[in-house]
């Protein structure tokens, strides 16, 4: 009797021959089955199971050299270059800090991994039970392709044809009702935030979602902007050579650039960053909403531009280049008062 792998399998080659630019993730959609269903398909010739000792794994990336990190969600794509140095965990949580990989790693959501070999184009591949990519790791020119090999034989999984046991992705939970949020409270707590990490536990503790936050935000708090503006910003950071940090962030992954952005190309829905070691691709049919945020910091005010989709999950997060302690850059603040007053 023909395994399920072979089955989908048997689908994923006919959609190949169909179409051989299809990308794996749209191609996962299309047959209702996850990424890394597809990637377990190549068990034996292009991919090798790994096993779950992920955090120890990461901390020997560093030995790979110059790699591409990959994290992206389904409208954005966020790609850097650099070395995994000082990978660090506490538990669940890891971080790598450094002024080219710079990440934070939610290993409680890291369930698969695969060392993958795409004519030629190796990489190390993480998913979360539900089989939606997490975070990849793109050897390039400058890697070191020894180093690979002796990871990938040190963290290969035993039994290299074990069923992937994928869980089905549950259904979002309702936000409450705007007439079940204690709004005073609410943003009064808002008002006194002293720091930008404090904006997750108030949400939780007042049970409400992040775009729902932004809807009953105290007084100017959260503007909504429109897709010019977005545009309009990145374009004014990309001819003023203005810093910025750009988050992107999976399951398991939160990704930052910090730095200039320079080449912008738009390209059919893709609205694009094209530098020597950071791309975004982000996928402006994808965007619901775009919202100017302020927090108050001991630091003084930090704004952002938050971009979420239809469901409300955070697409992409812009904030101007800053550290605890520095205050945000006045240039950064300059550029949206400038952008959102056109």
């Amino acid at each position: 009797m023909e395994s399920t792998t072979q089955t989908i399998k048997a689908q994923w080659d006919a959609l190949k021959t169909e179409n051989s630019k299809l990308r794996i993730r749209d191609a996962a959609k299309q047959l209702g089955v996850s990424e890394a269903d597809l990637v377990n398909t190549g068990i034996g010739t292009s991919a090798t199971r790994l096993n779950d000792q992920f955090q120890e794994l990461l901390k020997e990336v560093n030995t790979l050299g110059k790699v591409m990190a990959l994290t992206r969600n389904d409208y954005c794509v966020h790609e850097r270059k650099g070395i995994y140095k000082k990978a660090s965990f506490n538990g669940h949580i890891g971080l790598v800090v450094t002024p080219d990989i710079d990440l934070r790693l939610f290993m409680m959501h890291w369930k698969f991994g695969f060392a993958v070999n795409e004519n030629d184009r190796h990489s190390l591949q993480f998913f979360d039970k539900h089989g939606e990519a997490v975070h990849k790791i793109y050897l390039i020119e400058e890697s070191n392709i020894q180093a690979y090999n002796e990871l990938v034989n040190k963290y290969q999984a035993e039994d290299q044809y074990e069923d992937l046991a994928v869980l089905p992705v549950a259904s979002p939970i309702a936000e409450l009702p705007d007439s079940d949020i204690n709004v005073p409270e609410f943003q009064e707590g808002w008002r006194n935030l002293e720091d930008t990490h404090d904006f997750h536990p108030l949400l939780k503790k007042h049970q409400i979602s992040r775009t729902q936050a932004l809807r009953l935000a105290p007084d100017d708090f959260a503007v909504q902007l429109e897709t010019s503006v977005l545009k309009a910003i990145l374009e004014g950071a990309s001819a003023s050579g203005l810093e910025i940090m750009v988050f992107t962030g999976s399951a398991g992954c939160i990704q930052i650039h910090t730095g200039p952005i320079t080449k912008l190309v738009e390209t059919g829905p893709w609205f694009n960053v094209l530098d020597p070691d950071f791309n975004m691709h982000l996928r402006m049919d994808g965007i619901n909403t775009i919202w100017l945020v302020k927090k108050p910091t001991k630091d003084g005010w930090v704004h952002s531009i938050e971009v979420f989709d239809k469901d409300g999950n955070t697409i992409v997060q812009f904030f101007g280049k800053r550290k605890p302690g520095i205050p945000e850059s006045e240039g950064w603040r300059a550029l949206l008062t400038d952008s959102t007053k056109k």
